[in-house]
């Protein structure tokens, strides 16, 4: 049978865009003849949005880039004074100046050191923690309650203390930073722990899965979205608490860079010094959010419109 004799035996039925036909036209469409064959035009294309032909990183500068110009222009049209408000270009120049001098790299160096080995005991302690209260209901009864009241206290209000019990070398500044890290990765892994669908728990006991097994498949990985969660908490807290203890008591680092900047006001390094710490800080996210990427590859969440 040729083509033309099989349009004519089954009449054609348009019933537009395939996307919006409804049930009704559908079967209008089939009571037409005991068996039409439709035909739908073609969809038109959508118009491709701008946004969709520029890379997101290239948004993801927009941002900075718009706070480094207005920024500039204020200081320009002289808003502020030189002495209260440095501009991008004068700290610029008072980084180039820095780094020439070697003061920069030395004093970066140092302050990345106190915060790796606060972050690495703070993190440490608090994932331990937290599998002991999430695993275990004797940990929970035991532990939890106590973490909660201690995270409760202010933590650079335990400078002082601090000293008195370490002295005024790097074991105050390290101590401070890893309570500080300890508590973000503590809450977040144990939701983690706390939050693993049962019926996970339960399928693995059916396909035989020892306590350990169940632990070491399920749970834990389970868990990682909210560690990865504390330990974004923990790097951004562990950069506030190290500015305020290398303020007060130290000979070196970013936060004593500032503070003697701040003696001879000079504005321009003390704004080297915050936009070391903001970079440090988007770093550090940037990492983690690499983490997820690669941990977390099996995980589909909804990334926006």
């Amino acid at each position: 049978m040729s083509v033309t004799d099989l349009l004519r035996s089954h009449p054609v039925v348009d019933v537009g865009p395939v996307e919006h036909r409804t049930d009704v036209d559908a079967a209008h469409a089939a009571g037409a003849q005991s068996s039409p064959i439709l035909l739908t035009r073609p969809i038109p294309r959508r118009r491709r949005h701008i946004s969709a032909r520029i890379p997101r990183w290239a948004w993801r500068v927009v941002g900075p880039l718009a706070v480094l110009g207005l920024w500039q222009l204020v200081c320009s049209l002289g808003v502020f004074t030189e002495v209260e408000v440095a501009s991008p270009v004068q700290v610029f120049d008072a980084a180039r100046q820095l780094w020439d001098e070697g003061a920069l790299q030395s004093n970066l160096l140092i302050s990345l050191q106190r915060v790796a080995e606060g972050l690495a005991v703070g993190v440490s302690v608090g994932v331990v923690l937290a599998v002991l209260s999430g695993l275990f209901r004797l940990g929970e009864d035991l532990l939890d309650p106590v973490i909660h009241m201690a995270r409760s206290v202010p933590i650079l209000g335990l400078l002082p203390l601090a000293i008195i019990w370490f002295g005024v070398g790097e074991t105050p500044k390290i101590f401070l930073i890893a309570l500080g890290t300890t508590f973000p990765v503590y809450l977040n892994t144990y939701a983690g722990i706390r939050g693993v669908d049962v019926k996970l728990v339960e399928a693995g006991e059916t396909f035989g899965l020892t306590r350990w097994g169940l632990v070491r498949r399920v749970v834990l990985p389970g868990a990682l979205p909210g560690f990865l969660t504390g330990l974004r908490f923990a790097l951004v807290g562990c950069w506030l608490i190290i500015i305020v203890a290398e303020e007060i008591n130290a000979q070196s680092g970013i936060g004593y860079l500032i503070m003697q900047a701040q003696t001879t006001d000079r504005t321009d390094i003390m704004f080297v010094g915050l936009a070391i710490y903001a970079m440090l800080g988007l770093l550090a996210d940037l990492v983690v959010r690499l983490l997820e990427r690669r941990l977390l590859s099996w995980r589909r969440g909804f990334t926006g419109a």
